[in-house]
């Protein structure tokens, strides 16, 4: 049974984990800072710190860029619920997931969607502020550490899906020269 824990949280999985933890928290204390301290309690409450990045309020109801936006109780639950499905997937997949750079991926993904799933379940939408613009414009919509983090997760794992792993791929399909060894002894 020892044995079996120490192979299943394996140093990289044990990082990968703390990392999510400490995301998570992150996210949630600066949440708290913004809204707390800042005072940026109500949408459209406004904390400039930089001439292309701001601290702007508001509030996500929905999901990923605003979609499925939970108009109703139902829905934000249905939405938590959906959210929480996913993270619980995401920790499953590091715990089988043996590549140290798709466990810092996934972790980065289960801290944000940890962080992301606790404001809508407590307050039933997610607190955005990060408000990045080039004079008027906003090239993304206003967000948090927590998408920052799942956004640049799911970077990592397209990369390493899209151009690391064709190569492991294309290793793996070559033959050896013990294959083709033993090929040619059984002809």
């Amino acid at each position: 049974m020892i044995g079996r824990m120490t192979a299943l949280f394996t140093r990289a999985r044990l990082i990968g984990l703390t990392a999510a933890l400490v995301i998570f928290a992150a996210d949630q204390w600066l949440k708290n800072y913004v809204v707390e301290v800042l005072g940026l309690r109500r949408i459209g409450d406004h904390y400039p710190l930089l001439p292309f990045f701001d601290l702007t309020r508001t509030n996500n109801y929905g999901v990923s860029l605003g979609m499925f936006q939970a108009t109703s109780m139902e829905m934000r639950w249905g939405l938590v619920l959906l959210t929480a499905g996913i993270a619980a997937g995401v920790f499953v997949w590091i715990m089988r997931e043996t590549q140290k750079w798709d466990i810092a991926g996934l972790s980065l993904i289960l801290g944000g969607a940890l962080g992301n799933i606790v404001d809508r379940y407590s307050l039933g939408f997610v607190i955005d502020y990060a408000d990045f613009h080039i004079g008027s414009v906003r090239p993304f919509m206003i967000f948090n550490l927590a998408d920052a983090a799942i956004t640049v997760g799911v970077v990592i794992l397209l990369y390493r899906a899209l151009f690391i792993g064709e190569k492991h791929a294309t290793e793996q399909d070559e033959p050896t020269a013990d294959t083709t060894r033993g090929e040619n002894q059984d002809a």
